[in-house]
C-alpha cells in the first residue's frame, strides 16, 4: 500500500516519486487515524513533487484549519482562489475556517456556494445542518439532515440529528411520523425503532414505547440501547421484575455501569427487597466511587432501616464527593437529629440555606432545633427570613407566638398567635408540642378558646 512505502521511505531517508493519486491517499489516510505530523510530511514532499496541485495545497488548508492556523489557512485558500475560483473544496474549507471564528452565518453562506458546484451534495447538508444547529436554528438543521437520510438510510448520524432537532423543538408528534416513514422505508433499522421508542416514552405512552424497544432487540439482540430503554420503560409500566432482568442484559453485553446497578437497585427496593437493593446499589459505588447518587441511596435505605449510624457513614461519602449540594446536606441534618448530634443538625441546614436551598421545611426545621437547644434569638431571626420570603403562614406564626412569649415579648407574641389562628386555628397544636409551657400558659389557653367560641 502506498502509505506503507511512504514510511518505509521516511525510515530510510530515500525519496520516491508517488503520483498525485496516492499522496492523496497517503494524506486522508493519516488524516483519518489521527496521525497529522505524517500527514503534514506527505503534504510537504507531495507539493514538492507536485507544486501546482490543488487538491494538495487543500489538504494542507485542512491540516492548518485542525491546528488553529487559521491565519496561515486563509492565506492558502486566497492562493488556492487565485487558481481554482469555482472548486467546491474551497468554499467548504472557507466555511470551516469561519465556522470556527464563530461566524456561522458567514459559514453558511460559503456552504450554500459549494453547494451550486457539488454533484456530491450529502456532506455539504450534512456540513450545513451542523451550522443551523450552533445557531440554534432547529427546524432549518433538521431539514438538511432529513435530506442526508433521504439520500442514505444507514446515515444513521443525521438521522440522530433529525431526533435531536424534533427533541429541542419539542416536537414529538411530528418525530414520530417522521420515524413511522423512516421505517416504512427501512423496516429493519433497530435505531429507528428505538428513536420512536424514546419519542413515545417522553410523551409517556409506554405501553407503544415497549413495544418499539422490542423490535429494536428483534433486529439486533446485541443492541445495549434498546434493552436499557426497555428497562427503564418496564419500570415506568411497574413491571420491575421484567426491568431488573433486562437492566441485567446489559450488563451481559457489555461493560457494568453504576447507572444499571443503581436502577436495579431502586427496582429491588421497590419491591420490598432492602438486602438485593444494598447489593447492587455497593456494586454501583463500587464500579463508580464518585457516583453521589449511589451513596444517597444507600444512605437512604439505611435511614428508613431506622440504622442511623450506616446512613450517617454514607452520606458523610455522598458529601465528600459534592458539599455543594443541598439534598445531602438535609439528609445529614435528619440524620444527626435522629442520633441527637444538634449541633451538626444546625450546621447542616445553614448549609442548605447557604446553598440557596429555601424550603420552608428546612426553615422551620433549622429554628425548632435552635430552639431546643436554646437559641432563641437565632431562631427568631431565621423566622424573619423565612417571613420574608413566606407570609401568612400558620407554621411561622406559631413558632413567632412561641418565640416571643419565651423571650418575654408577650405583645408580639398575642399579636402572631392571633395572626396564627386565623390562618389555621387547628395547627394551634404546634404550640403544645414546640412550646408546652407557652400553651399552658393561662392567658394562652384562654385566648384561644375565646377564639374558638367567636368563630363558632
Amino acid at each position: 500500500m502506498s502509505f506503507v512505502k511512504f514510511e518505509s521511505m521516511l525510515k530510510t531517508n530515500n525519496v520516491y516519486f508517488f503520483d498525485l493519486t496516492e499522496f492523496e491517499e497517503i494524506i486522508i489516510h493519516y488524516i483519518d487515524i489521527g496521525k497529522h505530523s505524517l500527514a503534514k510530511k506527505a503534504v510537504k514532499l507531495g507539493l514538492e513533487q507536485h507544486p501546482d496541485s490543488i487538491d494538495l495545497k487543500l489538504l494542507q488548508i485542512e491540516l492548518c484549519v485542525f491546528e488553529d492556523k487559521l491565519a496561515l489557512a486563509k492565506k492558502l485558500l486566497h492562493q488556492v482562489e487565485i487558481l481554482d475560483p469555482n472548486n467546491e473544496e474551497l468554499f467548504i474549507q472557507r466555511a470551516t475556517i469561519v465556522s470556527k471564528e464563530g461566524n456561522h452565518k458567514e459559514a453558511i453562506v460559503n456552504l450554500m456556494k459549494a453547494l451550486t458546484l457539488s454533484d456530491d451534495k450529502e456532506d455539504i447538508w450534512s456540513l450545513l445542518g451542523m451550522e443551523y444547529l450552533y445557531l440554534d436554528d432547529f427546524e432549518n438543521a433538521r431539514l438538511y439532515f432529513m435530506n442526508c437520510v433521504d439520500q442514505d438510510l444507514e446515515d444513521y448520524a443525521s438521522l440522530y440529528n433529525v431526533v435531536y432537532c424534533f427533541d429541542m423543538e419539542e416536537k414529538h408528534e411530528e418525530a414520530i411520523d417522521f420515524l413511522n416513514k423512516f421505517i416504512n422505508k427501512n423496516p429493519y433499522c433497530e435505531v429507528a425503532w428505538h428513536q420512536i421508542g424514546r419519542q413515545y416514552s417522553v410523551l409517556k405512552r409506554y405501553e407503544e414505547a415497549l413495544v418499539a424497544y422490542d423490535f429494536a432487540v428483534v433486529i439486533d439482540e446485541l443492541f445495549v440501547g434498546g434493552y436499557l430503554e426497555k428497562a427503564k420503560t418496564l419500570e415506568a409500566l411497574g413491571a420491575y421484575q421484567e426491568a431488573i432482568d433486562n437492566y441485567l442484559i446489559t450488563l451481559e453485553l457489555d461493560d457494568a455501569t453504576a447507572f444499571a446497578f443503581v436502577r436495579i437497585g431502586t427496582c429491588y427496593q421497590t419491591l420490598g427487597n432492602p438486602v438485593a437493593a444494598i447489593s447492587y446499589y455497593k456494586k454501583a459505588v463500587y464500579e463508580d466511587p464518585l457516583l453521589g447518587k449511589g451513596w444517597l441511596y444507600l444512605t437512604n435505605i439505611y435511614f428508613d432501616q431506622s440504622n442511623y449510624e450506616k446512613a450517617a457513614y454514607y452520606i458523610s461519602k455522598a458529601l465528600s464527593i459534592d458539599e455543594s449540594d443541598s439534598l445531602y446536606w438535609r439528609r445529614y441534618s435528619e440524620i444527626k437529629l435522629k442520633l441527637n448530634f444538634f449541633e451538626e443538625a444546625i450546621k447542616g441546614f445553614e448549609m442548605c440555606l447557604s446553598l440557596g436551598d429555601e424550603d420552608v421545611n428546612v426553615f422551620i426545621a433549622l429554628v425548632d432545633v435552635l430552639t431546643f437547644v436554646g437559641e432563641f434569638n437565632i431562631a427568631l431571626k431565621t423566622l424573619q427570613k423565612a417571613q420574608r420570603l413566606y407570609k401568612n403562614l400558620a407554621e411561622i406564626d406559631y413558632r413567632f407566638a412561641g418565640l416571643f412569649w419565651i423571650l418575654d415579648n408577650q405583645k408580639l407574641g398575642r399579636t402572631h398567635l392571633i395572626k396564627a389562628l386565623n390562618i389555621d386555628y387547628d395547627n394551634h397544636i404546634i404550640l403544645k408540642e414546640l412550646y408546652p409551657s407557652v400553651y399552658f400558659n393561662e392567658g394562652i389557653q384562654k385566648l384561644v378558646c375565646d377564639f374558638k367560641k367567636a368563630t363558632e
